[in-house]
């Protein structure tokens, strides 16, 4: 390629589909995604239950903090590994983080109790790759594709999270949790081949020497435009968790059998991807990104007060759960497609540290505020506090701005 024929290092004039590289390097970076987070769904429907079996598993708050220190040490770490795939190269990151990953698998294999498997899954928290893989994704398709890779990788892992609500059961039932623990082993190692053999090298971006790219670290993290982007994605994981706290007990309380509540996720799920990339493909066409934006935040707080008002029977949670689902998958695919294009080129990887710092943070504390509002007030009290949440999102997402496109120039490599 000439270097006229570049734009930030990517390739003008090809409309919106992707080019075959463009597409290698979603589809197995999005693999990457998909085996590691398959892994850790897996344990999800089941890793209450065990984990009460082992010795100290009869504290609850233990069993908890069990639970949710993956997402604590994962968001710690999640700057500084994204910083680092800015300085030393993504795909050295990922591997790195991939094999603290399958370390902390292996751990919580092996663990005899519930102290040792909280040390496994704090340690798989600590291979916090999701900044350096999606640094790498945006590194390597143009930005007029980029929501569109984002939302594959999205797919990839909300296909990945219907799957596990479906095999998991079975499988713990023939191989144990310990048996779930080494198959993510197994699964990290394997995106560690993809990440080394198959994901292409990103290409060399070329970005202009402007005082915007000279701008230090500590106003990358300060940034307006970015501090509302993380701001959102704080607030979207904060809401899933909490839901997440009340919607299976709704289920068994209709009478679901906890193996059989992917019978109700599934279809919600599954349908929910048929919306989304027509939506975001739509709304990117006729320059209307920031209105789906807003109406895809509005969406949710009107579904989180109906889930109040009218879920009194599983078919509306059906439905209910499928506008949830269309909602908050545009907004997953949207989000870091926007970090990526508004922060400078040369800190992209420590924008999405922060912004996947504050997303796993989201999922900590929504897990924690969810089993709190629904011990003490309910249902009511979760579906409100959630609403409230969004509501506060939409009013500060108003003052989003749209990012500038990237300019070519100084050559960077970050690959």
């Amino acid at each position: 390629m000439t270097n006229a024929s570049y734009t930030s290092g990517r390739p003008r004039g090809v409309g919106s589909r992707f080019l075959p590289q463009e597409r290698l390097s979603t589809l197995s970076l999005g693999g990457i995604f998909a085996l590691r987070m398959l892994g850790l769904f897996l344990i999800l429907p089941v890793f209450s239950l065990w984990a009460r079996t082992l010795p100290g598993g009869d504290d609850a708050f233990l069993v908890g903090l069990a639970f949710g220190i993956y997402g604590l040490t994962q968001g710690i770490l999640q700057i500084p590994f994204g910083a680092a795939s800015d300085t030393y190269g993504r795909k050295r990151v990922i591997v790195i983080g991939l094999l603290l990953f399958v370390a902390g698998s292996v751990l919580a294999a092996l663990s005899p109790d519930i102290w040792w498997v909280m040390a496994g899954r704090a340690l798989q928290g600590a291979g916090a790759v999701s900044a350096a893989v999606t640094a790498m994704l945006s590194d390597s398709v143009r930005d007029r594709v980029l929501t569109k890779a984002m939302a594959v990788v999205g797919a990839s892992i909300g296909l990945t999270f219907a799957f596990s609500l479906v095999v998991s059961p079975v499988l713990s039932h023939y191989i144990g949790v310990s048996g779930l623990f080494w198959l993510t082993a197994a699964l990290s190692a394997a995106a560690i081949g993809v990440t080394i053999f198959v994901v292409p090298d990103a290409p060399v971006r070329r970005v202009q020497a402007t005082q915007t790219m000279q701008e230090s670290k500590r106003d990358v993290i300060l940034n307006p435009q970015l501090f509302l982007l993380n701001l959102g994605v704080f607030n979207l994981h904060v809401a899933l968790m909490a839901l997440f706290v009340v919607i299976p007990q709704k289920l068994a309380d209709f009478g679901f059998a906890m193996n059989t509540h992917w019978m109700v996720y599934l279809p919600a799920i599954a349908l929910s991807f048929g919306v989304m990339m027509p939506a975001i493909r739509r709304a990117e066409a006729a320059g209307r990104m920031k209105a789906l934006f807003l109406y895809s935040i509005t969406i949710l707080a009107l579904t989180f007060v109906a889930f109040e008002l009218f879920a009194s029977h599983w078919l509306v949670v059906e439905v209910l759960l499928l506008v949830f689902f269309c909602g908050f998958n545009i907004l997953e695919a949207s989000l870091p497609s926007l970090v990526s294009r508004t922060a400078p080129a040369q800190h992209k990887g420590l924008a999405l540290g922060v912004y996947n710092t504050t997303q796993s943070l989201g999922l900590f504390v929504g897990g924690a505020a969810g089993g709190w509002l629904f011990g003490r007030a309910g249902e009511a009290g979760v579906y409100f506090f959630c609403a409230a949440l969004m509501l506060v999102w939409a009013m500060a997402a108003l003052k989003m701005q749209p990012p500038a496109p990237r300019q070519s120039g100084q050559e960077v490599n970050l690959g």
